[in-house]
């Protein structure tokens, strides 16, 4: 079975389970996952009842999908990711994304929790993702292009949505939140980085560092989705000053604190989609 007929089977499945037809896709990073909830008209998907799916594995990923309306928005929300570092190959990883394509999303919402580089930002800041670095040594489009999905060579110019920004910047102003903005990447993890990586990794102009998101985001673009990426600075960066010391304790910590804004501001940004 090609990976195109697994996928068209897996959103046969899911466009079963879903009470609406969603238009925007939202996916909630470490400790994020319950942010949104409870959603109207609210229905639970577990991935064991889509076949095909990945299975998560660490803590603060719920494995579910959670679809409903926020704000009149039909949504659907996937509560967990799977990562490169728990030996998931790239197919596996970006099948999540390429499916909420086939059910008919149009926009997708990336979270994450991400290790503040930059240090005009602390702990609980909300960042916009203006652009990405790949530093994970895959890409969820090496081998044969799935033509149905997308061309062979994307453009990746604007690969989080300008507009989009635009419309959240407004929705975190009206909401009294601050928003920064800044350049994200992504590193193969398990383990966190050394206070030298992060050095390196700020000449390369990296604001935040984290482990998920880009493969997401390379394969959201390749099919077509606008793209909005949210990341949560849930800790500073190895190096970055004498306390930080990463933990992903500190981590889950640090997002169940945040989850009342993150909600305030999707809630707020959906109202402008």
């Amino acid at each position: 079975m090609t990976q195109l007929d697994a996928l068209k089977e897996a959103a046969h499945r899911l466009k079963t389970l879903l009470p609406t037809d969603p238009t925007v896709g939202l996916v909630m990073g470490s400790g994020l996952s319950d942010a949104l909830r409870p959603l109207e008209g609210e229905t639970v998907v577990p991935w064991d009842d889509v076949p095909y799916f990945p299975e998560p594995t660490v803590e603060g990923h719920a494995g579910q999908y959670v679809a409903g309306s926020i704000s009149d928005t039909p949504v659907l929300v996937q509560q967990g990711r799977v990562h490169y570092y728990e030996g998931k190959p790239m197919d596996e990883i970006v099948f999540p994304t390429r499916l909420m394509k086939l059910i008919g999303i149009e926009t997708l919402v990336v979270t994450n929790a991400a290790g503040a580089i930059n240090e005009a930002y602390k702990p609980g800041d909300f960042v916009l993702i203006e652009d990405h670095l790949n530093a994970i040594p895959a890409s969820p489009l090496r081998g044969p292009n799935v033509d149905e999905l997308g061309e062979r060579f994307p453009n990746m110019n604007d690969a989080y949505s300008p507009e989009l920004r635009r419309l959240a910047h407004q929705a975190a102003e009206a909401s009294g939140l601050s928003l920064h903005e800044g350049v994200y990447l992504a590193a193969p993890g398990p383990m966190y980085e050394t206070p030298a990586e992060i050095q390196m990794y700020r000449t390369w102009g990296a604001d935040l560092v984290g482990m998920s998101t880009v493969p997401e985001v390379i394969a959201a673009r390749h099919c077509g989705l606008d793209v909005l990426g949210i990341s949560l600075a849930t800790n500073y960066a190895a190096g970055v000053n004498e306390e930080a010391r990463p933990t992903h304790d500190e981590v889950i910590e640090t997002s169940k604190r945040a989850e009342a804004d993150l909600a305030t501001l999707v809630r707020a940004l959906l109202t402008r989609l």
